[in-house]
């Protein structure tokens, strides 16, 4: 029994799950952390107070005021921002159509969270300073230009029938009505003016709602992590069987690299950029200061990267997160979406550059 045991842990497979495990639990972390946060947005009015900051991201966009309280929480970590749009979803505030502008909306703010955590302390100083601002300002613009084609498809595709809750409130001259007071009926904002034990109360209705929708969250996005993780760790093993090997990858840089006029030492720099960011930052870093390359082509060269790289981060990454917080339909609605505006406004600013 114990060399069974034994053999089992020993097996490769085993610490790829075991990655599974870690990799979900730190998502059902901030997720529940999102989830916990909107229900208690709502219970004590916090979301009037965020919408004087959010309400012109959401105002153009004919969003719920609930929306702006996810879009900035985003900015802190895109995990619970995420989970935060998926409870109003779940609960009727948005449709599907709103959630999905609501997604695009947040990518502007999910950058701008990457810019202290990882681009200004690990990737500037890789590249340098010209190479790396120019790289990380291209980056952002791009992810802002998916922000306002969500703020603009907002304005042009949604009305009061895509918002639940937030749309009863709108005056026929699209102000927001006075809420009227009913027998048996409480004022959200006024929870925060309740005795300690009206507050508690919301507290523990908010932890209840977490727990239960995270629960229907769960299994799904566990399931989904292994089953994506064994395939890319046996991938090579899966090409093999199929006839094929890695040098696709390569491949398909070879054509991009063609294609567009770049230098041909982008090639291996696309190829590692492709698995890893950071490894292409460093692959192309002593070429930009020999003058291989110039900073416009380096970072042409590295958006192109960008592009290849979306096949494996978004089977690898973005299919189980999504798929596990929206399900299988709507979640593939989401990845397509995020897909195609990253690959045309990449494309935009390669144009610009080149």
């Amino acid at each position: 029994m114990q060399s069974l045991v034994a053999a089992v842990l020993g097996h490769p497979a085993a610490a790829v799950l075991a990655d599974v495990v870690v990799r979900v639990l730190r998502i059902t972390v901030f997720l529940s952390l999102g989830v916990f946060l909107a229900e208690l947005a709502v219970a004590f009015g916090l979301v009037e107070k965020i919408a004087v900051v959010s309400r012109t991201l959401t105002a153009p966009a004919n969003l719920p005021d609930e929306v702006g309280t996810a879009i900035l929480t985003t900015t802190a970590s895109t995990t619970a921002g995420y989970g935060m749009l998926a409870d109003f979803r779940e609960s009727g505030v948005l449709s599907d159509r709103a959630t999905l502008v609501a997604v695009t909306i947040n990518t502007f703010f999910g950058f701008a969270q990457h810019i202290v955590t990882f681009y200004a302390p690990v990737l500037i100083p890789i590249l340098g300073l010209r190479v790396g601002v120019l790289y990380v300002a291209t980056r952002g613009l791009v992810a802002l230009a998916i922000t306002l084609t969500g703020i603009a498809a907002g304005a042009l595709l949604l009305d009061a029938s895509n918002v639940g809750r937030a749309s009863a409130d709108a005056s026929p001259d699209g102000g927001t009505a006075e809420p009227s007071a009913t027998a048996g009926e409480t004022d959200p904002a006024d929870v925060l003016d309740d005795p300690p034990e009206s507050r508690r109360a919301a507290v523990r209705t908010a932890l209840a709602e977490t727990g239960e929708k995270v629960r229907d969250i769960l299994p799904r996005l566990a399931v989904i992590y292994a089953v994506v993780s064994l395939l890319v760790a046996y991938g090579d093993e899966l090409l093999a069987l199929a006839g094929r090997d890695a040098a696709g990858v390569t491949a398909a840089a070879d054509g991009f690299a063609g294609l567009l006029g770049l230098p041909g030492a982008a090639i291996p720099v696309i190829a590692a950029y492709a698995l890893d960011t950071t490894s292409g930052a460093t692959v192309i870093a002593p070429l930009i200061r020999n003058g291989t390359f110039t900073a416009r082509t380096a970072v042409a060269t590295m958006l192109v990267g960008g592009i290849i790289s979306f096949a494996v981060s978004t089977f690898k990454r973005s299919i189980p997160f999504q798929f596990g917080i929206w399900g299988r339909e709507f979640g593939a609605k989401v990845v397509a979406v995020n897909t195609a505006l990253k690959i045309v406004w990449i494309a935009a600013a390669l144009v610009v550059l080149l």
